[in-house]
């Protein structure tokens, strides 16, 4: 008998209960399977097929030792590493269930504000540790240019065509290329057009 409660299947290995009420937390919508170890798994959820294996490696030993036997790993992604390592697997793992669940239900894929906020995330905590200071114009700075790059590719380097998709002023976009330097290739036909 096959056992899909739910779009994204996770096996979770580790005894550790914080790992453990953090992945509870983060996959309420998700079929989660929790065990301490491989060996005391039952036989029916041995048979079974998972999309992501998640285990708890103790210092010192092989990761690979404690994953299911049954696993496939062509079919299967399988995270193995130390208690820290698998506080900061459960987030970007939420992130994939929620892009599966979305593209079975044929909603909206991931949206960039929930991916900038994960990637955001991971980097200010580091400044944070570290002794990041003025992270809004560092942020910025580094969301910009590669914005006003992609704006330059897609418009084939016409600055007017760019500003206008960016919303931005035709001198306040040449200021910012300049700040940011920011290389322009125009082919030949843009640059005769825009003068």
């Amino acid at each position: 008998m096959s056992h899909t409660s739910s779009i994204f299947s996770i096996l979770l290995l580790s005894g550790d209960p914080d790992i453990q009420s953090q992945f509870k937390y983060a996959f309420k919508d998700v079929s989660l399977t929790i065990a301490k170890f491989s060996p005391t798994l039952p036989k029916e959820v041995t048979r079974r097929t998972f999309d992501a294996v998640i285990v708890e490696v103790k210092p010192g030993s092989s990761g690979a030792a404690t994953v299911p036997a049954n696993i496939d790993h062509s079919h299967t992604l399988v995270i193995a590493g130390s208690r820290t390592v698998l506080k900061r697997a459960s987030k970007f793992m939420q992130m994939m269930a929620r892009q599966k669940t979305a593209d079975a239900n044929g909603k909206e894929a991931l949206s960039l504000e929930d991916y900038l906020e994960w990637k955001m995330g991971e980097f200010v905590k580091g400044m944070r540790n570290g002794s990041g200071r003025n992270l809004h114009p560092m942020l910025i700075s580094a969301i910009e240019r590669p914005l006003i790059t992609r704006a330059l590719q897609e418009t084939k380097g016409n600055q007017i065509q760019a500003a206008e998709l960016l919303g931005l002023n035709r001198n306040t976009l040449r200021k910012k290329i300049h700040d940011l330097h920011i290389p322009v290739k125009r082919n030949r036909t843009a640059q005769i057009r825009e003068t």
